[in-house]
């Protein structure tokens, strides 16, 4: 079928890849599930064929190829396996992107590199057991000590956590959310497998970090600026996560179809009957839908467009309808889905983690609402924009008007026995220096940084007035790095006591 996406060449790659996924790792995979992980040397077969490299420069052994072989290799690598697609997905398109976008040439010589040609496996460790799909939320701290950090803290549900050479990892250090490369066998550092659901062929860990050292040159981009691009890097994550649906639900279908003209009842094939019939079209169409929506996406982003609202429809749908393509299909089977040996039911145990990892269905559709009712706009975090050119910011009370009203608009009913020291630092010509400070059922506003902060607010005064009149969203302005905070549950906890501005 033509097609505004795919060339020549593309197609020729198509056949490459599924040639080589069922020559290298088909026959393997029900050993794969067995044993709960996927040998090494499966790394190393995927780098000499380039795969590992696809969106990365040709100067670090990528192939800097266009996204539509990386749409390919996702389809064809989903209709391997579950949990195999999910290490390969994660290690290219998740742990090694951070470096690739942010980081030092020396962190991309010495990672990046040995990761696109399957030397080095990579992990992303973000999550932790208080902090999914609420980044803000994470413990884990970095202090630094000379030229190194001390990193403690516990992540979990790590894919390629319990084999890999080294975790991007999410920390927090005095300048707020940072994301640096820890050495998987650095001291310190303890890994425990889970036993999981599905995906059993995805090595999946818990991590614990205990004084681990981690020298200062391993900080991947600007310190403080991790929660940012962990933000903007959500979009492919999510994009992938489409790719792969495609070809997860193509495979699906294609296998039921199979079984429903070789299975007969009655006398005739089950794909005879109409009710049966009438399922595989309505779950036909919208495969097929879901695949011309991710593809569209795929050529905005390719275009250079920020498709935050796209993508997150994208992940939402392709989960949704992944769940949904299974569990109609292996009602197809009868009996025969229920068992290991048709792979069937091994994918239905796969898709459940769908609409939990990579974002909650819940946290999908609230970034679709923002976006699409709030009108809330977002802007890549590796290309912030200059916070003192916030359009439509016309106020008639200035940011240190605003922050010495903090003492007036404070609810002492909210506060309870809560009791902080913030720091604002303010730049502008209408900013400045404050503390404020919360104990006893009363509000202190004072200018200058006095005594030990539990959280420091680094924001401009334009947006800061424009954050406290509402004409900018807070999460949108987090994510675009105009405004630095510390400590971001302790800010949230510290917003709650305070009236709006009326």
């Amino acid at each position: 079928m033509k097609s505004p996406y795919f060339k020549e060449e593309h197609h020729l790659f198509r056949e490459t890849v599924h040639d080589f996924f069922a020559k290298e790792v088909m026959p393997h995979v029900s050993e794969w599930e067995d044993n709960r992980r996927v040998p090494k040397d499966i790394w190393k077969k995927m780098g000499d064929m380039g795969y590992l490299g696809l969106c990365h420069k040709e100067e670090y052994g990528g192939m800097d190829a266009d996204i539509w072989y990386s749409v390919i290799f996702l389809e064809e690598l989903a209709k391997t396996n579950g949990g195999f697609s999910s290490n390969v997905s994660v290690h290219i398109y998740m742990a090694t992107n951070h470096i690739a976008k942010a980081g030092s040439e020396q962190l991309k010589q010495k990672y990046l590199v040995p990761s696109i040609a399957g030397e080095m496996v990579a992990a992303l460790a973000v999550s932790e057991p208080g902090a999914g799909s609420d980044v803000s939320a994470i413990r884990t701290n970095a202090r630094r000590e000379g030229d190194n950090f001390i990193v403690n803290g516990q992540k979990l549900w790590i894919t390629n956590g319990t084999y890999c050479d080294f975790y991007t990892t999410a920390v927090k250090t005095e300048n707020g959310i940072t994301l640096m490369v820890i050495d998987g066998n650095a001291e310190g550092v303890t890994r425990n497998k889970l036993n999981k659901m599905g995906l059993h062929s995805s090595d999946t860990a818990e991590v614990y970090f205990d004084n681990v050292k981690v020298p200062v040159s391993n900080v991947i981009g600007e310190e403080g600026r991790g929660f940012h691009y962990i933000m903007d890097s959500f979009q492919l994550e999510r994009l992938v996560i489409g790719m792969s649906s495609i070809g997860a639900n193509e495979q699906t279908l294609e296998q039921t179809l199979q079984y429903m003209a070789e299975r007969e009842t009655f006398g005739r094939a089950i794909n005879k009957y109409q009710v049966l019939r009438h399922t595989i079209a309505q779950l036909a169409s919208e495969v097929e839908q879901n695949k011309q929506f991710v593809y569209h996406t795929c050529w905005l982003h390719e275009q250079g467009e920020y498709v935050v609202k796209e993508c997150s429809m994208i992940k939402l749908l392709s989960a949704e309808l992944n769940k949904k393509v299974v569990d109609e299909c292996l009602q197809m089977f009868g009996g025969y889905g229920y068992v290991e040996d048709f792979p069937i039911c091994r994918a239905y145990r796969d898709v459940r983690v769908g609409t939990i990892a990579g974002g909650t269905s819940q946290i999908m559709r609230e970034i679709i609402s923002k976006i699409v009712v709030d009108g809330i706009e977002h802007k890549r975090a590796y290309n912030p924009s200059d916070a003192q050119n916030i359009q439509g910011n016309n106020t008639s009370i200035v940011a240190k008007e605003i922050i010495k009203s903090l003492a007036d608009r404070f609810r002492p009913e909210k506060a309870a026995d809560y009791a902080t020291t913030i720091h604002y630092d303010i730049s502008g010509e209408n900013g400045g220096q404050y503390t404020i400070k919360i104990a006893n059922g009363a509000c202190q506003v004072e200018e200058g940084l006095q005594g030990e902060a539990k959280c420091i607010i680094n924001v401009a005064d334009k947006l800061y007035e424009a954050l406290e009149t509402g004409k900018a969203d807070a999460q949108a302005a987090f994510m675009n790095g105009e405004i630095k905070v510390s400590d971001v549950g302790e800010m949230m906890n510290f917003t709650k006591v305070f009236k709006r501005l009326s």
